[in-house]
């Protein structure tokens, strides 16, 4: 059974991506792709680089993409933040700025995916991981992932999360992989709940 039609997947990721490599954008294309294909909505910070380009990717793909702004308003995400608007269908402008929004950010997903990443990632990461929910690690020629092994080793805390962190190279089987486990998690939340519920 299925407890809400569409899951919703965070792509979290380097709004400034020098550092990223020659396949960022397009493994941050293909993420947003995957996430829609397999049926979820995809959630972004609505911000440059990583997570814009998940954003096109789904957007590209048929589906839906939906932002959530440090901003207070579309104004002030334009010109203040100096944010883009295009290939998301709605942005929630939070008015908390870029630590409250990464916050909600994560609190409104189902799951997240780190890409390549800085400060602002490993935050979006260590929230998701306190919260305890499913999370993918997209590897590629980045730094991102290193760093975040260490902080999950070094977290003591690793056989917690055990099976609720999934690394992979490949966008469509770290997708696959994540929906799973927000299927099989949800399934749990309802286990003997009756019909009438």
């Amino acid at each position: 059974m299925d407890y809400y039609k569409k899951y919703k997947v965070c792509v979290s990721g380097a709004a400034e991506t020098t550092d990223c490599g020659q396949s960022a954008f397009e493994k941050a294309e293909a993420l947003g792709a995957e996430i829609v294909k397999q049926g979820a909505i995809l959630i972004t910070g609505a911000t440059t680089g990583f997570p814009y380009w998940s954003a096109k990717g789904a957007k590209e793909a048929g589906g839906l993409a939906v932002g959530v702004s440090p901003a207070q308003t579309e104004k002030e995400h334009v010109k203040n933040y100096e944010l883009p608007i295009d290939y998301h269908d709605f942005i929630f402008y939070t008015g908390a700025g870029y630590a409250g929004r990464n916050l909600l950010l994560t609190r409104l997903a189902d799951a997240v995916i780190v890409g390549c990443g800085r400060i602002g990632t490993i935050n979006e990461f260590t929230i998701a991981f306190e919260d305890r929910k499913p999370i993918g690690i997209l590897e590629g020629e980045w730094e991102a992932d290193e760093v975040l092994k260490m902080i999950i080793e070094k977290s003591h805390r690793a056989e917690e999360m055990k099976g609720k962190i999934i690394f992979s190279s490949d966008p469509r089987e770290l997708v696959r992989k994540i929906i799973e486990l927000v299927r099989q998690e949800k399934e749990n939340n309802h286990k003997g709940r009756n019909s009438a519920d």
